[in-house]
């Protein structure tokens, strides 16, 4: 019909644009924080791209929830603005007859939805754990650039390095100053590698000396040496094991149903509940007086995004604290806003066809 392939053009058309900017703001607001995660020393300078990728994709089934949302309203708000709304109405077509093409058209959304926050979010969270554990577990030597002073990952020592190798795990002319609380000492050597032992690493050092003082007596030592090791303060890179739930895949949050492990699954499955939900509010919200010139059902719209938002953020952390289980804080967020919008639905319906049953008869 022709009211379905327009209705559904216009949606299409206005959550196309919706998603650009908004995707371009929430980017451009990630690689700020993702530029200031490299230059804090979180994550190298070469992954930002791909850990704002990673970030992007988690991001993402927020971003097009309210792209639809928005899509809705503001569709749907011009309709009623350019009296549209009026003569649909007075051919006979409710306002229950929009949710089919609402929902024809953002089926396909939902899906990659539902595909982005139950499958592709926990592998983004779990490539993203492990560039990060990569970087922050590299070797401290590795830290250093030549000429430059820089600390341990433990914050105990400081390096200098006049010259190193390509690797990073070699050094000529190794400056190191340790201090643990009760003693500080300064070693310097003219060389230095690194050597792995079990899972811990070391430094050793070659032809050099160790200043050592106590601070509390004053006492100092003075020794030379032609090898000496420094335990480093880490362990070897190894794949990531104790991965956070976010991190799980949906079928290993199942496999343990632990409070932590459903509070994520709760927040998963709330993202996808959350889409078909927002619609039926949407479609609510978005009616206006053709007669004011303003746009206060977008702004309570959004509004109402906030909110669901929090509330779904609130349920996961009511599950992980065992204050609700899962089926109960599903049925208690979502039941409730769908019940929200079949109601604001059915009093929008029966406010409209009342109202020109009233210019009808005057």
């Amino acid at each position: 019909m022709l009211f379905d392939s327009t209705l559904r053009r216009d949606l299409a058309r206005t959550f196309g644009a919706t998603l650009v900017v908004i995707l371009t703001i929430v980017l451009t607001m990630m690689l700020i924080r993702t530029l200031g995660l490299a230059a804090g020393g979180v994550v190298a300078p070469q992954d930002v791209v791909l850990l704002l990728g990673y970030i992007a994709l988690g991001h993402l089934p927020t971003i097009l929830n309210l792209s639809l949302f928005v899509a809705v309203v503001a569709t749907l708000g011009r309709m009623y603005r350019d009296s549209e709304m009026t003569i649909w109405f007075a051919s006979g077509v409710g306002l229950v007859r929009f949710v089919r093409p609402v929902l024809r058209m953002a089926w396909p959304v939902l899906l990659v939805i539902a595909t982005l926050a139950l499958f592709v979010w926990p592998w983004g969270n779990r490539n993203s754990v492990e560039l990060r554990e990569r970087y922050a577990q590299r070797s401290d030597l590795s830290r250093v650039a030549p000429g430059q002073f820089q600390a341990s990952s433990d914050g105990t020592r400081v390096f200098f390095i006049e010259r190193d190798s390509a690797d990073g795990r070699t050094g000529r002319n190794v400056f190191i100053l340790t201090q643990d609380g009760k003693r500080e000492s300064v070693t310097s050597a003219r060389s230095g590698r690194v050597e792995t032992q079990g899972e811990d690493r070391f430094l050793v050092l070659e032809r050099g000396q160790r200043n050592e003082q106590d601070v509390e007596t004053g006492e100092k030592t003075l020794a030379r040496f032609e090898n000496y090791s420094v335990l480093i303060g880490e362990k070897a890179v190894h794949g990531v094991e104790d991965l956070p739930p976010s991190a799980r895949t949906s079928v290993d949050l199942l496999l343990v149903p632990t409070p932590k492990n459903l509070a994520e699954l709760v927040w998963r499955m709330g993202l996808v509940l959350a889409g078909a939900n927002l619609l039926l509010l949407g479609i609510g919200l978005s009616a206006t007086n053709p007669r004011r010139a303003t746009n206060w059902n977008l702004v309570l719209a959004l509004l109402a995004f906030v909110v669901y938002l929090n509330l779904i953020n609130l349920s996961q952390a009511w599950v992980a604290g065992g204050r609700l289980d899962m089926g109960t804080a599903l049925a208690l967020v979502h039941g409730s806003a769908f019940l929200i919008g079949l109601a604001l639905l059915w009093w929008r319906s029966h406010a409209a066809t009342f109202s020109l049953r009233r210019r009808q008869v005057a």
